[in-house]
């Protein structure tokens, strides 16, 4: 199994850091009930299981190789948080991670969207960007690539 020598570990302080973090996180799946949320001292955190895209662009051969990995994409200085788009009470949800998006209110200040499946959004009040990406541990076979078919 192709793996990569180094967990991933990323700070993103823009918008051009967090577009990056987007991509390592995108199709990356994480329960409702393991989101966290410390209003009193503004950390949001996501566990989750991201697929490592990082690992496959060299790579003809589809599945060979896949991985997913345990991480957590956390938020630091976060006013608000809201979440849309699940029922009340869903704590066994899961959610399939497409994007994370920054959009300015007053700069450097704004709001930071996890954008999932489903029409589901994490919303993020936040001062400024300061966003963290860590893989926690090992990684283990991918059953399957996520694949995405334009148009649908």
């Amino acid at each position: 199994m192709t793996s990569s020598p180094l967990p991933v570990k990323m700070f993103a302080l823009d918008e051009d850091d967090l577009a990056v973090v987007s991509a390592h996180v995108q199709d990356a799946v994480a329960k409702v009930a393991d989101i966290r949320w410390s209003p009193a001292d503004g950390h949001f955190a996501i566990p989750m299981n991201r697929f490592a895209w990082e690992l496959t662009a060299d790579r003809k051969t589809r599945r060979k190789g896949d991985q997913r990995r345990r991480a957590v994409l956390s938020f630091a200085r976060v006013t608000r948080a809201q979440v849309t788009g699940i029922a009340p009470g869903a704590q066994d949800a899961v959610l399939s991670v497409l994007a994370v998006l920054f959009t300015a209110t007053d700069a450097p200040a704004g709001v930071v969207t996890v954008v999932c499946s489903g029409d589901v959004m994490i919303r993020l009040e936040v001062e400024c960007i300061e966003a963290q990406l860590a893989d926690m541990g090992g990684a283990w076979s991918a059953s399957m690539r996520p694949k995405h078919v334009v148009g649908r």
